[in-house]
């Protein structure tokens, strides 16, 4: 288990900043959608923004990244959900499947942008003694693919309130639906069990595993 002694502090700022723009682009994305299809109710709270602060979540965005560092697991974190009436949406319950993947939509093509930018950097130094200014930037990009491809993995577990669980939610028949989402309520235990027991490496690690061997990286 990591101590905090072990923690390396410049790479866990940067891995949290990776974090909250990352986090950002995937709620502000499920804002978006909504209101391209026809329920304006985020966009009327500001929340199809990239300004980290109105999405922000105290446990999800601060505590629980800060938990899984300490803890020795993967950093991965939620910000605040992103209001949607279904009433509003002109598909309903259809609409509602594409506002809910549309944050790991988002977290997969951040990671393929990130992977991108990598395959294309330069490499520096050229010359023997120049500063070395490509290394952070791979840093960076390299932890933006790791992040956000555990971001797209872990919130399309079929797991409410993640987004996984929405769109589970909305692709079964309206009875079964109802039957589902009476789990909801204990989402977060089972969350929780799973991010510290050896059930995350067997659940989300192989996905996030294969997904990565078709980036650049």
């Amino acid at each position: 288990m990591t101590t905090l002694l072990d923690i390396n502090v410049a790479q866990v700022l940067i891995a949290f900043i990776v974090l909250l723009f990352s986090l950002t682009i995937h709620e502000s994305a499920h804002a978006w959608t909504a209101d391209r299809l026809g329920d304006p109710t985020a966009r009327l709270l500001g929340r199809v923004s990239l300004n980290p602060i109105v999405h922000a979540d105290l446990i999800g965005t601060v505590l629980f990244p800060l938990l899984a560092m300490v803890g020795g697991v993967p950093l991965i974190g939620w910000a605040k959900p992103v209001p949607v009436n279904v009433r509003r949406l002109r598909h309903g319950r259809r609409d509602y499947v594409l506002v809910a993947a549309a944050g790991p939509a988002s977290n997969l093509l951040l990671a393929i942008a990130a992977s991108a930018l990598i395959a294309v950097m330069p490499v520096s130094p050229v010359i023997l003694g120049e500063p070395n200014v490509t290394a952070p930037l791979a840093r960076l990009f390299s932890e933006a693919i790791e992040l956000n491809l555990l971001l797209a993995v872990f919130n399309m577990l079929p797991i409410p309130p993640l987004d996984g669980g929405n769109v589970l939610s909305g692709l079964l028949p309206l009875n079964a639906a109802r039957v589902f989402d009476q789990i909801r309520p204990y989402g977060f235990l089972l969350l929780y069990a799973l991010m510290f027991t050896r059930g995350f490496e067997y659940v989300v690690l192989p996905p996030y595993y294969f997904l990565r061997s078709w980036l650049p990286y």
